[in-house]
C-alpha cells in the first residue's frame, strides 16, 4: 500500500526523528482507505454474509442452482473478494455483467476488487460505468473517491465524497476519506470536523480515532489526542500506529510514564519499529522497566 496522505509532526526534537515520524504519520493516516470500503456490496443490499469458507460454499451452491442469476454471481463474487480470492471473485462480476450488461452494483463491486488489486485504471473505469448507470449510487461515488485519493487526484477525489455525502448524509467513510483529503492538505480543523462527524456515525472506528488524534496533534490539541488514542488503543491493542500515536500524544503533554509505556507497547508489538526505538529513548525509557500505560 503506498497512501498518498501526508501528515507533518508538529514539534520536531531532531530532524532525523522528526522524517521517521513523518513517515508513520502518512502511513496511520492513510491506512484504513488504504484497506478498502466498508461498502463491499451497496448499501441497497444491505449486509455481508461473511467472507467463510461455508458461507462461500453456500453461495456457489445458489450459483449452481441459478447459473444465469447475475445477482448471485454478483453476491458471491463480493464474498469471495472480501476473502480476498480476488481472481475468483472477477470472475463472477464479468459473469455478472455478461448477464446483465446494465449491473450498476456488479460495476461497483468489480470496481473494489481492481482497487484492492491495484488496478487504479480499471478500477476507476468500473466506478464509472457504475455511475453512468446510477447517477444516485453513493457507495460507487465513495469507491471512486478513494480511488482518486490514492491515485494523488485530490480534487476529484473530494468532489465524489462531497457526492456521496449528498446522497447518504449517514455514509461515516465518506466524511472519513474526506477528512484525509483535508488531513493531507494541513487543514487540520476541516479535518478534525469530517473526522468527528464519521466518528458520531461510527463511535467505535479505530482508524478514525487514530486519523482524528493525528490532527489534533498538529494543531496542539494534545489531551483530544491523547483522548481519541486511550480509545483506539483500548478498542484494538494490538494496533501500531495507535500505539505509536498515543505516545507521541503523551510526549507532547509531558507524561514521559505514559509516553514510555505507550512506545513499549509499541515495541511489543514490533520490537524493529524505528519510530517507537526513536521515541522510547527520547523520553528516556529503559529497557526491563515496568511503565504505567494509563
Amino acid at each position: 500500500m503506498t497512501p498518498d496522505d501526508h501528515l507533518t509532526a508538529p514539534l520536531r526534537p531532531t530532524l532525523r526523528r522528526a522524517i521517521r515520524f513523518g513517515a508513520f504519520f502518512a502511513a496511520a493516516a492513510g491506512l484504513a482507505a488504504c484497506q478498502g470500503l466498508n461498502n463491499a456490496v451497496p448499501s441497497s443490499e444491505g449486509g455481508l454474509p461473511s467472507a467463510s469458507p461455508a458461507n462461500i460454499e453456500s453461495l456457489t451452491d445458489v450459483v449452481k442452482r441459478n447459473p444465469n442469476d447475475p445477482q448471485a454471481h454478483n453476491m458471491r463474487g463480493s464474498v469471495l473478494g472480501e476473502a480476498g480470492r480476488h481472481k475468483e471473485a472477477l470472475a463472477d462480476f464479468d459473469r455478472a455483467i455478461k448477464l446483465d450488461p446494465n449491473y450498476a452494483q456488479a460495476y461497483g463491486n468489480r470496481g473494489l476488487v481492481h482497487r484492492r488489486s491495484g488496478q487504479m485504471d480499471r478500477a476507476i473505469a468500473d466506478y464509472n460505468r457504475a455511475i453512468q448507470l446510477d447517477p444516485n449510487y453513493a457507495a460507487a461515488y465513495l469507491g471512486r473517491g478513494i480511488t482518486y485519493r490514492l491515485s494523488g487526484r485530490a480534487m476529484e477525489a473530494f468532489e465524489d465524497f462531497n457526492r456521496a455525502i449528498q446522497l447518504q448524509s449517514r455514509n461515516a467513510q465518506a466524511f472519513y476519506n474526506r477528512g484525509l483529503l483535508y488531513q493531507a492538505q494541513n487543514q487540520h480543523q476541516y479535518a478534525v470536523s469530517d473526522f468527528t462527524t464519521a466518528l458520531g456515525l461510527a463511535p467505535n472506528d479505530t482508524d478514525t480515532l487514530i486519523a482524528r488524534g493525528l490532527s489534533s496533534i498538529a494543531i496542539n490539541d494534545f489531551k483530544a489526542a491523547a483522548a481519541d488514542l486511550d480509545k483506539a488503543v483500548s478498542a484494538d491493542p494490538q494496533n501500531l500506529q495507535a500505539w505509536l500515536s498515543r505516545g507521541l500524544a503523551y510526549e507532547r503533554l509531558g507524561s514521559k510514564e505514559r509516553a514510555a509505556g505507550s512506545y513499549a507497547r509499541a515495541l511489543n508489538i514490533d520490537r524493529n519499529n524505528q519510530v517507537a526505538r526513536e521515541g522510547f529513548a527520547h523520553v528516556g525509557g529503559s529497557q526491563g522497566q515496568t511503565y504505567q500505560t494509563f
